[in-house]
């Protein structure tokens, strides 16, 4: 939906739904966005963040008439696409993920012209009013970064991209948008991180250059084109993980010139005091298919794991006085999750800081975790659920 004053496009993201194949995702847009938009939005358009998987890509892109399907049935349900989900390339749901979740990186050929496919899906299916944006993977999982020239490599294929998105609104008039997303065990994780990226490697004259000769334009274009088609997703629960404080961290991009172009709304799974008795219920989230990237702060030092196990088995070998940060997406409308806690004071300083300057024009609850939450932590269904998160954020932001 469309939020007044400004304030952009909310959603959530229909990643918390079966949707490895487009047969998946067709069958879930059908039977949970209509229920939710009656719910939310019964009497205005509302938006939806579709996720295309590169199987997907290419069945649309094969289809003509799924396309067509598919336009049919946002407008006659009062729905439009204002962003896509393309950071998981493959299966996401029902097996393990893990670290492949970031293969293939932008490294290669593969995910260079999946982007780019899905960018084609959007000038296509989108309203003319929005601008979409695509959601991408972090570059690439840092231990898998072996030196300058592998930094090189994704950094030119990113300029593939731009050079696509250029040429796309040059012949269709549609501008879509290309969001990096900062995550934990990532080549991109802090925002430290994110903005010397930008500044060393996009922003710099080198990377201008290398732009403007990547897509056969002046340097005077290129510098526009990296601004105007080339951003990130800022993801709540993962810098609230590191430890980073919010506002501050929005305001070193807003500093930087760098565009947010996805402010998204997720918290993560926080213990205040990280105590032995509590270690048997955490271990009931370690049964998961997916990285549980987790931090541990003792005594003002912050120590990273991959997984939350691992850190636990690190407490256990020194148990002393601890705080916790795991990558486990949790309802934003919960403070508390049983006996533990949220990181949902993370989200409500980003839309009070939103509220009072708007930072991005897309907004989206990302909480795809549902399938995963321990059976006695649920209430409601799939619809409860994601109503009251965007009920939630919506008061936060207009009351």
């Amino acid at each position: 939906m469309e939020l007044k004053n400004g304030l952009g496009h909310l959603s959530y993201s229909t990643l918390v739904h079966a949707g490895d194949t487009w047969a998946e995702m067709n069958a879930s847009l059908r039977e949970f966005l209509p229920k939710v938009k009656q719910r939310i939005s019964p009497n205005e358009p509302f938006a939806v963040s579709l996720r295309i998987s590169a199987a997907s890509a290419k069945t649309l892109t094969d289809s003509p008439d799924e396309r067509a399907s598919l336009a049919a049935f946002l407008k006659q349900e009062g729905l439009y696409v204002y962003t896509v989900n393309a950071f998981p390339y493959g299966p996401f749901k029902g097996q393990v993920v893990m670290e492949k979740v970031y293969e293939p990186d932008w490294t290669t050929d593969d995910r260079v012209n999946y982007t780019n496919s899905v960018a084609d899906i959007l000038a296509e299916i989108s309203p003319a009013n929005v601008n979409p944006s695509i959601q991408t993977a972090p570059l690439a999982f840092k231990p898998n970064v072996a030196g300058e020239q592998y930094v090189n490599t994704f950094t030119r294929n990113v300029f593939r991209v731009v050079k696509h998105l250029r040429e796309l609104e040059e012949r269709t008039g549609r501008r879509v948008k290309l969001a990096i997303e900062p995550e934990p065990a990532c080549y991109l994780e802090t925002t430290d991180e994110t903005v010397a990226y930008f500044k060393e490697r996009i922003y710099s004259r080198r990377g201008i250059q290398e732009l403007a000769q990547v897509a056969g334009i002046a340097i005077s274009e290129a510098e526009g084109a990296a601004r105007r088609y080339l951003g990130i997703v800022f993801d709540i629960g993962h810098q609230s993980v590191g430890f980073e404080n919010i506002t501050e961290s929005l305001n070193k991009l807003v500093d930087a010139g760098i565009p947010i172009f996805k402010l998204q709304e997720a918290a993560s799974l926080w213990v205040d005091n990280l105590t032995e008795d509590k270690i048997a219920s955490l271990r009931r989230f370690t049964d998961t298919i997916y990285l549980s990237q987790t931090s541990l702060k003792q005594g003002g030092k912050i120590t990273k794991y991959l997984n939350l196990g691992e850190a636990l088995d690190a407490y256990e070998a020194n148990p002393v006085t601890t705080e916790m940060r795991t990558h486990f997406h949790v309802p934003v409308f919960l403070e508390e999750l049983g006996p533990f806690r949220t990181t949902r004071f993370g989200v409500q300083e980003a839309l009070k800081m939103h509220r009072e300057t708007p930072l991005s024009d897309h907004l989206e609850i990302e909480t795809y975790t549902w399938d995963v939450l321990p059976a006695e932590l649920k209430t409601g269904d799939i619809i409860d659920y994601v109503c009251r998160e965007l009920e939630f954020v919506r008061a936060e932001l207009i009351g």
